[in-house]
């Protein structure tokens, strides 16, 4: 038996999944890495705890199946988008990588916006955001000029650790579409971007497909490890595309949507593009010469964390979310907006925070709580909406993360969004999709469709919504979107004012 490896760098830990070539989750590990806030809306991470954490996992799991050390045939990578590495002369890092969620670089965007105008959305087909790769550039040329100096290259998570088994450096379509500096259907790095910037061409890695051999596991790496052979090493992808290709998502009227530390609403776009305008993200997939469209919102998951943390701090979650069922639609008039570090989808806006609204007498620990899981929810259907206002026609939704854990929350989730959800049978929609890049890449599968017809498998019960229901979240869902538009200037004077108290302004 032979297998394949796939490794999903994400935010606070990575883990990874063997799978054989049969199809079958053979083993999986994970390792966790804190995230640094060395000041308000700064968030690092130290690259060389990836490395660290990926030999971790790969022991643990020829630990777990000692007789894959000589049988794993090819390894790919799932990673958080965005994050910015920068290295030095020789390939070391040169401090902290900048997170995807860090929102520092709010003049960055200005002046990015300001600066290529309507090439913004021609080249790169998404807006200046705080996520993206190029504002974090431009912050440390303007905060930390002796910090760019010694730049020589600059990579994504996953592509340094590609770097680091290999000794290769390259990054693939569906990630570097992510930083706003490529040219997503010309699929090159911007000549003009870079130049407006003044970034240099020799800092920008060589661009490949998702499949394409990156390289072999260096030798020495391979003995340290423990492997009795050097795989094959493919570059892999951008973790949402690869959670939608570990989740069967490859037609048009499948939507999926996915809730961790952010949420994300995503759609298979195939080989047109298709003009958002820059209200949701569009982006290269690991398919080759296609596209996905996506929507996040940035506190999903962790809007839940904070609350729990915050006022059930000894409370396990299952029990946080035991009253949900008996808890009526629309929370009893309580509504939540989960804007805690600001917004992406549909607003751009990272001044706002978020809010309860309509608390009374009435309420209890459960209104709270399933106003915070509506909340999250109606904030991805912001993200379904405009894509369906955009042509989009969903038949159903594949639901992944932690909201396809809980029965009522996928309920909720049918309820709301008024189409059929389904969920997966293996909770690591982005391991798999690595994976499944890493058989494709080596030909054990002969196309993706057969990889997901192989390894992708649906739990039979679909969840389907409940008329009723629905029609109660659309009124709901509308006060939800006016919430925003009556409370935005006074959130965002708070949030100012806050942060004049802080002294960071």
């Amino acid at each position: 038996m032979s297998y394949v490896l796939g490794l999903d760098l994400g935010t606070s830990s990575l883990k990874g999944l063997l799978v054989s070539r049969e199809g079958k989750a053979a083993a999986s590990a994970s390792a966790e890495y804190p995230v640094l806030n060395p000041a308000p809306g700064f968030s690092e991470q130290d690259p060389l705890l990836w490395l660290s954490a990926a030999e971790k996992v790969i022991k643990e799991i020829l630990v777990l199946i000692p007789a894959a050390k000589d049988k794993i045939e090819a390894i790919s990578f799932s990673g958080q988008m965005h994050t910015l590495v920068l290295l030095d002369e020789h390939n070391n890092p040169l401090g902290n990588a900048i997170l995807w969620n860090d929102v520092r670089t709010t003049a960055q965007c200005k002046k990015i916006t300001e600066l290529l105008g309507d090439d913004l959305i021609k080249i790169t087909k998404n807006r200046a955001l705080e996520g993206f790769t190029l504002p974090k550039i431009l912050w440390i040329q303007e905060n930390e000029p002796e910090i760019w100096q010694k730049t020589k290259q600059f990579l994504l998570p996953k592509d340094f650790l590609a770097f680091y088994f290999t000794g290769d450096m390259q990054m693939e379509y569906s990630d570097s579409a992510g930083t706003l500096l490529l040219d997503i259907e010309k699929k090159h790095w911007s000549e003009k971007i870079a130049d407006i910037f003044n970034i240099p061409s020799a800092v920008f890695p060589k661009l490949i497909n998702s499949t394409d051999k990156a390289g072999i596991v260096r030798k020495e790496l391979a003995q340290k490890l423990g492997f009795g052979n050097q795989p094959a090493v493919y570059p892999g992808g951008a973790d949402n595309a690869c959670a939608a290709a570990g989740a069967g998502v490859l037609d048009m009227r499948t939507g999926m949507c996915s809730i961790g530390t952010s949420g994300v609403f995503l759609a298979y776009e195939g080989q047109a593009i298709r003009d958002y305008k820059g209200v949701v993200h569009f982006f290269n997939h690991i398919i080759n010469d296609s596209y996905y469209s996506m929507g996040v919102t940035l506190s999903a998951g962790s809007s839940l964390s904070w609350f729990k943390n915050t006022f059930a701090k000894n409370i396990n979650f299952e029990d946080v979310l035991a009253g949900l069922e008996k808890t009526p639609v629309g929370s009893g008039g309580l509504l939540f907006s989960p804007y805690l570090t600001g917004e992406r989808t549909p607003y751009a806006d990272s001044g706002v925070r978020g809010s309860f609204i309509g608390i009374d007498v009435s309420h209890t620990m459960a209104h709270f709580t399933r106003a915070v899981i509506e909340g999250i929810t109606f904030s991805l259907k912001d993200c379904m909406e405009l894509m369906i206002n955009a042509g989009k026609n969903f038949e159903r939704i594949i639901s992944v993360g932690g909201g396809a854990k809980n029965k009522d929350w996928l309920q909720m989730q049918a309820d709301i969004y008024n189409i059929p959800l389904k969920t997966t049978g293996n909770e690591e929609q982005a391991c798999i999709g690595a994976a499944i890049i890493a058989g494709l890449g080596g030909g054990i599968f002969s196309s993706i469709t057969e990889a997901c017809e192989i390894i992708v498998k649906y739990k039979e019960k679909a969840h389907i919504p409940n008329p009723l229901n629905h029609r109660i979240y659309q009124k709901y869902y509308h006060l939800y979107k006016d919430a925003y538009c009556g409370s935005r200037e006074t959130l965002q004077r708070l949030t100012e004012l806050g942060r004049r108290q802080a002294g960071q302004l």
